[in-house]
C-alpha cells in the first residue's frame, strides 16, 4: 500500500507527554480515518510518519491524545523553521506501512 498524505494545520501546543516536544493536533476526521487503518500502526495507537514543515522534512511518530493524533514538532525543527508555542503552522504528514 502506498502512503497516505494529510495536510495538517493548527496551533503548536505543549504536551508534557513522552518527549520534550511541542505538538500540532491532527484533524479529528483524519485521526479517525488513520486509526481505522490498524495495519498502519506499529502498536499502542502510534504511527510512523514523515513530516514536511516549511523547508524541513523529518521522521517522527504520531501519538494518540484525547481522541486525536498528535504530530510532534521536534526541537531541531522548531529552531530550523523559527516556530514555537502558539504559532499556527501548516504541514504535510505522510504515513505508510511500518
Amino acid at each position: 500500500m502506498e502512503g497516505m498524505e494529510f495536510e495538517v494545520e493548527g496551533e503548536i501546543i505543549e504536551w508534557r507527554g513522552p518527549a520534550p516536544f511541542l505538538f500540532v493536533a491532527m484533524d479529528p476526521d483524519d485521526s479517525d480515518l488513520l486509526r481505522s487503518l490498524t495495519h498502519l500502526s506499529y502498536g499502542w495507537g502510534c504511527y510512523a510518519a514523515r513530516v514536511q514543515l516549511g523547508a524541513t522534512s523529518y521522521t517522527t511518530s504520531l501519538m494518540p491524545k484525547d481522541g486525536v493524533l498528535m504530530v510532534p514538532v521536534k526541537v531541531a525543527v522548531q529552531r530550523a523553521e523559527k516556530v514555537g508555542l502558539g504559532d499556527r503552522v501548516s504541514m504535510t504528514v505522510e504515513v505508510s506501512e511500518p
